[in-house]
């Protein structure tokens, strides 16, 4: 299989800002694709994105997909994809590629790892078997892969914890990263395009931290920067208030990435305060549970109320799911154990944050991001309680 790299240098560009607030359009050149931003990647977690091909993948006009580091080392292993060529011609993935650095799902297996200054000592969570990571092999791990974006290897510290523990992740975050960084710049590439390091900001919810850490990384100078530890547990108005500043602090000129975001109502918060990129496992998991996301929030496709629906799951989509197929079909397919059923839910999952994306980077160029973004989010929030509502009415005792 051809990987069809563009043999361009890395570039990013912002197109247009809307006046008086920090939405901005951008194009991010990669050596396999340009990537309109704002952007979701979908994420292909062992060298896929569950339940459909890549070519599905492209149809939804997705260019850039996210691969996991972590799970591609334990299985089938980082040597074994660069005998193939790397990542692009294992999967057959004609666009870009993001590599997470392992980092968060490393420490998110708590009890099972063991952090020291040299890296982190893990459980793999498929046979108990003992492994260590270290930001040197983070970075041989992901070159051997061949991403076109590599992410610095970070400490993520969980919501809530100690404020000194806070302050060692951000420490350590930075030490890492000067060490991915020398890996990184010493290695002689010779994959026929270029690949380039993201460094990491952490610091929690706190802003004194963030501007720590931020002011830390940005020091390097590296192509692009990323947002972590958040979307862990912090109340929503804690994550839009640090995603704001967070993005304020970090270059202008570079790629904004935050990290593991995916709620709608979070992204056009981001949006709004000047990110470009987003990542995310949520529609692909939820399709997976019969869960499907329209303009007016959330269905639960598997339910009742479903069966005898003739329409779309959302009236306003244009994937080949809402095209061809009823929601009384589909909660069906559900029902049944039919593995269409999660292949139709994903589909329309993706073309639904592809879509919304292509919403988004509409209304900033014609300089309506504001208002579009208070409609979008006041419809989606509104959709979310009624359905709650619907769903507590079901649970109510009846009966006196």
């Amino acid at each position: 299989m051809n990987d069809h790299a563009l043999d361009t240098p890395f570039g990013f560009t912002v197109a247009h800002t809307e006046p008086g607030g920090r939405a901005r359009t951008g194009t991010l050149v990669t050596g396999h694709a340009v990537v309109e931003t704002p952007v979701f990647m979908p994420v292909g977690t062992v060298g896929s994105v569950k339940a459909v091909t890549f070519e599905q993948v492209e149809a939804t006009g997705a260019r850039l997909i996210l691969g996991n580091t972590y799970h591609l080392y334990l299985r089938p292993g980082h040597e074994l994809v660069a005998g193939f060529g790397g990542l692009h011609r294992f999967e057959s993935w004609s666009g870009a590629i993001l590599t997470d650095s392992a980092g968060f799902q490393v420490f998110s297996l708590d009890e099972l790892n063991r952090i020291t200054e040299d890296g982190v000592e893990f459980r793999s969570h498929l046979d108990g078997s003992r492994h260590f990571f270290s930001p040197e092999l983070s970075m041989e791990i992901q070159l051997a892969l061949g991403a076109d974006i590599v992410m610095a290897f970070d400490q993520c510290a969980a919501y809530g914890a100690d404020p000194r523990e806070v302050e060692r992740a951000v420490e350590r975050t930075t030490r890492w990263l000067g060490r991915c960084r020398d890996v990184f710049g010493g290695r002689d590439f010779r994959s026929g395009w270029e690949r380039v390091l993201f460094g990491i900001m952490q610091g929690g919810v706190d802003p004194a931290l963030r501007r720590r850490s931020a002011a830390e990384i940005v020091d390097l100078d590296l192509p692009g920067y990323a947002i972590g530890g958040l979307s862990v547990g912090e109340p929503t108005a804690a994550m839009h208030d640090t995603t704001s500043l967070a993005a304020e602090l970090l270059p202008a000129d570079r790629p904004r990435y935050l990290m593991g975001v995916g709620f709608p109502n979070d992204i056009l918060a981001a949006v709004g305060a000047g990110v470009d990129m987003f990542d995310c496992v949520l529609p692909t998991r939820m399709a997976r549970t019969g869960t499907v996301l329209t303009r007016d929030g959330r269905l639960v496709i598997k339910n009742r109320t479903f069966a005898e629906d003739h329409g779309p799951i959302d009236p306003e989509c244009g994937c080949p799911t809402c095209a061809r197929h009823s929601r009384g079909y589909i909660r069906h397919l559900f029902q049944a154990g039919e593995i269409l059923g999660l292949t139709l839910a994903t589909i329309h999952n993706l073309h639904y944050y592809q879509e919304l994306m292509g919403d988004i980077r509409a209304a900033i160029r014609s300089d309506r991001f504001a208002a579009y973004a208070a409609a979008a989010t006041g419809r989606w929030l509104d959709g979310e309680r009624a359905r709650l509502d619907e769903v507590a009415g079901r649970r109510r005792p009846r009966g006196g």
